[in-house]
């Protein structure tokens, strides 16, 4: 356990270093604003258009990992949404709570993390189970809040998701890396030197970035964001490890990697579509800004456990 903790910490050590730049305002909200483009657009593809360049779809595909994930997820969601309901709130607030309980940080925060807790071959899970959360879930807060709008299914609302996806860069780069892999074309010396060197600002530029806009997000709502982070926390692990353990039990290692992604705290792209979509942004930014913090201590629990339980 200690162990894992401090294998951990300097990932958010560089959270907690672009917070205090943040909150200093030595980095304002502009800053980070470019700062977060840039890494979405550039190092991050890079990093993940290698990665996928050099994994064959075998490699990647685990349709049993895919089902399990997503009903674990799934699982929580609805959970979520069902204690919104008793709530009362209405469809588009409830969307956006179970959107923060289901979407971790996986792209900015857990790909590179737990290529280095797992190992390379934790890539082809984790690229899974990015896109089951761009795919599905970040397809559905859309249709959701659409839906509570009174826009129904129209072919405007599948426009908007359509479009959502093309233009996801870590989408096309996914998708792009896969080609490139089934083609089997080999990457210039030259190219790959380019993606391994831009790719490798992804995980100091992205966790920066993380602490940098978290220096803006408001602690308001605190038990909501409270029962938000802990939906996201604990359910949503214990949900999927009760998925890919026990209802479709898949290999144990792929199981440890999807239960710790499902651990990571609340995505940062969640607040942007609250923010975009006019829904609840307050409550999503204090969810981020809770769930990110107690991470510290409850993802290097679950990692240890899931080390312990699944992995040789």
């Amino acid at each position: 356990m200690l162990d894992i903790f401090l294998r951990t910490l300097p990932f958010f050590a560089i959270i907690g270093l672009g917070y205090g730049a943040g909150r200093s305002r030595f980095f304002g909200e502009t800053a980070t604003a470019h700062l977060t483009k840039f890494v979405f657009y550039f190092p991050l593809s890079a990093m993940i258009f290698g990665f996928a360049a050099n994994l064959s779809f075998v490699e990647i595909f685990n349709p049993r990992l895919i089902i399990g994930y997503l009903l674990g997820t799934m699982a929580v969601y609805l959970l979520t949404t069902l204690v919104a309901a008793m709530r009362q709130l209405d469809m588009q607030t409830a969307a956006v709570e179970a959107q923060c309980a289901a979407i971790g940080n996986v792209g900015f925060l857990g790909l590179p993390m737990m290529v280095l807790l797992f190992g390379p071959a934790s890539v082809g899970p984790m690229m899974l189970i990015l896109s089951v959360d761009l795919v599905v879930f970040s397809s559905l807060i859309v249709i959701l809040i659409n839906l509570g709008r009174g826009s129904g299914l129209g072919s405007g609302t599948f426009r908007l998701v359509g479009r959502g996806l093309l233009q996801n860069p870590m989408i096309l780069s996914i998708c792009a890396g896969l080609i490139w892999s089934a083609l089997a074309l080999p990457i210039p010396d030259p190219a790959n030197a380019f993606l391994v060197l831009l790719g490798d600002a992804a995980t100091p530029g992205a966790l920066f970035a993380i602490g940098a806009s978290l220096a803006s997000k408001s602690a308001e709502r605190i038990q909501i964001a409270s029962w938000l982070s802990f939906a996201k926390l604990v359910l949503h692990p214990a949900c999927v490890a009760f998925f890919v353990l026990v209802l479709i039990p898949v290999d144990p290692y792929a199981a440890g990697v999807a239960i710790a992604a499902a651990a990571l705290p609340v995505a940062g792209n969640v607040y942007m579509l609250a923010q975009h979509y006019c829904v609840a942004p307050h409550r999503a930014s204090a969810a981020i800004l809770v769930s990110t913090t107690l991470s510290i201590l409850t993802l290097p629990l679950v990692i240890a456990w899931v080390s312990a339980l699944t992995l040789p």
